[in-house]
């Protein structure tokens, strides 16, 4: 049975200086409604697929949490323990426990980013736009320039009118690419604040001499205000950037790297780290995804480098930890996300030459899965009908509610064995990822299901076999459905209600901080 640590403990742990990872085992809904500030979402369901990249280190401390009722951090630990991590504790009481001891929970997801995105605007006194304002100067026929600092699939869902992608990460490199007169203003927007404000702000971080402003709720906030959004535009920033204006640019970059005290690694001291025992260690590649598909340093994964400041908590599941950036070794995009990361807490480091530095890293060691006997969608069809089996769908619940395999039951795998355990028919799964159910196979075999199988090709090949799928809008029931955070989901579906939900959220969050947590974030004012 693994230890158990006191809420009072775990804060202690989290302030101490040393690495720990605070790793919450929910799923993501149950996460997104009540969560720790510094824990990372990693659902059980996905435990062992993904614990190798959040937490590569197994000496490293772990604290699992749940909500102190479910048992799956205890699980998880279990599960935790067998794949080798020595030193793995559960938060006593969960949640529950923590609120107990008087400290706060966070609603949402990527709440420490979000929450350093508000505190910088604070901070740096941001400046900001509204859409009123926006239209106005439209109206005017004023001198601006509306950038997104989304990524590209996300602009593509909806955007400002007129506004070119630009994630924020590439802003300042590809900037003079994009505008040509240092008077034009640049407003700066996304879908709601805070990736509008470190948008806004890197690019005045950096000195560039255009007027810079963030669009307040970006496009929420334009929708909110009754304007029309844009569907499906291709605007982005160009593939290429000048040679001529390198140096100019590098030598802001190294002004940045001064200023919040960042450091550049070689790759010889990178590959010292990586065989320390007692250090954490990640490899994020910066660039954007067509360079990194083109090629990137073995061990590295994509983390684009607006949304690994915007969402650290995808990438990273180790505070305390060194991460070391990767740009194509222009030395711009690199320092300016290392900027941010080094006020988010992070030690960062530039490495030097970036992927044409000659590090080689090793990617993350996947873990044993049992091999499940496969079942065609034909003979799953014959199974149904004639009664042999029970079928049970792993995918996410949203998806469950649109299209299913007739009379299966969603579940997840917190849930699957007592689901199993109703049953005396054979069990076939079904899941969108193999692996996620090979991973639910792991509890059903422990539990002695031996009748088990899964669907070759998941539901799209029952789909393609010429079966019918049914709709079950109402199941599971919103309340089952702990996969999915409605707020934060719904308000990209039009959702009025979802968007000032959403935003009322992100400006609330500086308001449950206290003093202490604060000190960890590390926000140089203007």
């Amino acid at each position: 049975m693994a230890k158990q640590v006191t809420a009072r403990q775990a804060r202690s742990m989290l302030h101490d200086g040393g690495e720990i990872a605070l790793l919450d085992v929910r799923e993501a809904g149950q996460f997104g409604e009540s969560h720790l500030l510094f824990a990372t979402p990693l659902p059980y369901s996905r435990l062992e697929l993904d614990i190798g990249a959040l937490a590569p280190r197994n000496s490293v401390r772990i604290v699992l949490c749940d909500d102190g009722l479910l048992g799956v951090a205890a699980q998880a630990a279990r599960r935790l323990e067998a794949q080798g991590y020595t030193e793995v504790s559960v938060l006593e009481g969960g949640t529950a426990g923590w609120t107990a001891a008087g400290y706060t929970l966070y609603k949402g997801v990527n709440v420490p980013s979000k929450l350093f995105g508000e505190l910088v605007e604070h901070a740096c006194h941001t400046p900001r736009v509204t859409a009123q304002e926006l239209v106005r100067m439209r109206a005017a026929g004023e001198d601006f320039v509306i950038l997104d600092g989304r990524p590209l699939a996300e602009y593509r869902k909806m955007n400002i009118p007129g506004g070119i992608c630009c994630p924020n990460a590439e802003l300042p490199y590809r900037l003079a690419s994009i505008v040509g007169n240092p008077r034009t203003r640049i407003v700066v927007n996304c879908a709601g604040r805070t990736r509008s404000i470190i948008g806004a702000q890197t690019l005045i971080n950096f000195g560039v001499r255009n007027p810079v402003v963030a669009l307040e709720n970006g496009t929420q906030g334009w929708v909110l205000a009754d304007f029309e959004l844009e569907r499906g535009a291709s605007r982005k920033y160009p593939d290429e950037v000048h040679a001529a204006v390198l140096p100019t640019l590098q030598a802001s970059a190294r002004r940045l790297m001064k200023r919040f005290a960042v450091r550049s690694a070689s790759a010889a001291e990178v590959r010292r780290w990586l065989h320390e025992a007692d250090r954490t260690n990640y490899l994020c590649d910066v660039r954007t995804p067509e360079e990194f598909a083109a090629g990137s340093i073995p061990g590295a994964v994509h983390a684009p480098g607006g949304q690994l400041i915007q969402a650290t908590d995808q990438w990273v599941g180790v505070r305390g930890s060194r991460i070391v950036l990767i740009d194509g070794g222009e030395n711009i995009r690199a320092p300016v996300v290392a900027s941010w990361l080094q006020q988010l807490g992070y030690e960062s480091w530039v490495l030097e030459g970036g992927v044409r530095s000659g590090l080689e890293g090793s990617p993350p060691i996947k873990p044993p899965l049992p091999s499940l006997p496969g079942i065609s969608a034909g003979d799953l069809k014959q199974a149904l009908d004639a009664g042999r089996c029970a079928v049970l769908d792993l995918g996410a619940s949203k998806d469950f509610r649109k299209d299913h395999v007739p009379g299966s039951r969603w579940s997840t795998r917190a849930r699957v064995t007592a689901d199993a355990r109703k049953e005396r028919r054979s069990i076939v799964l079904v899941a969108g990822d193999p692996d996620v159910a090979r991973l639910a196979a792991v509890d059903l075999i422990e539990a002695g299901v031996k009748d088990l199988k899964l669907l070759d090709g998941g539901l799209p090949a029952w789909t393609l076999g010429g079966y019918a799928t049914v709709s079950s809008p109402a199941d599971p029931p919103d309340a089952e459905c702990v996969d999915h955070l409605f707020f934060v989901h719904d308000r990209h579906a039009g959702n009025r209600e979802a968007m000032r939900q959403y935003l009322s959220w992100e400006t609330g969050l500086i308001s449950q901080l206290d003093e202490q947590d604060k000190a960890l974030f590390r926000i140089a004012a203007n």
